[in-house]
């Protein structure tokens, strides 16, 4: 293929209120975090300055090669511990 063909990818923040979405035409083999970088989105979010990232729900390091048809996600910080959540539940319905 040639060295400047595009791929199309989704850029996605999941926010608590709604989600943001970032459609982009990259060069093949752009990395996780050069399509970070074209959305935008961190600019808009400077929270997300230490996020961690993945492609279609998996964890992957910035340094990860997009492939056609991506979505790359940029996670939030969880808000409370899980298991102290689920314990809390738990104590209100006994």
């Amino acid at each position: 293929m040639a060295d400047d063909a595009l791929i199309s990818i989704e850029v996605v923040y999941a926010r608590a209120q709604a989600q943001d979405v970032v459609t982009l035409q990259v060069r093949e083999g752009a990395s996780v975090s050069e399509t970070i970088a074209l959305s935008g989105l961190m600019g808009r979010y400077p929270e997300l300055a230490d996020a961690k990232v993945g492609i279609f729900g998996r964890v992957v390091p910035p340094d990860t090669r997009v492939r056609d048809g991506d979505r790359v996600e940029l996670y939030r910080a969880l808000v409370a511990d899980p298991k102290h959540a689920r314990r809390r539940r738990a104590e209100r319905a006994s």
